[in-house]
């Protein structure tokens, strides 16, 4: 049986295309190859062969975001020390 292949037709943006191409060309493959392996994968792992997230922080990010308000805002409050540079942080680590 003779090897046989199918054409597939995409269109992308062009900007993306360029830098996919530039970052495929630095790992020594063109976009013909990554496409097959990405396949491949797809195939093997009977799914998407890499995580898809969305821009939001995750929930680690907010909690640590909300936690810092509170402590710029008891720092303002005066409920705890702060520090305007890392020679104070130091010094008063040392002073513990």
């Amino acid at each position: 049986m003779a090897n046989q292949s199918g054409a597939i037709n995409v269109q992308i943006d062009p900007i993306d295309k360029e830098q996919a191409t530039i970052i495929l060309k630095e790992l020594g493959i063109n976009m013909t190859s990554f496409v097959t392996m990405a396949i491949k994968q797809l195939i093997y792992q009977e799914g998407l062969p890499f995580e898809v997230k969305t821009r939001r922080p995750n929930k680690e990010l907010i909690e640590a975001l909300k936690e810092g308000e509170e402590i710029i805002q008891d720092i303002k409050d005066g409920k705890r020390s702060g520090y305007t540079n890392y020679n104070d942080l130091i010094k008063s680590l040392k002073e513990e």
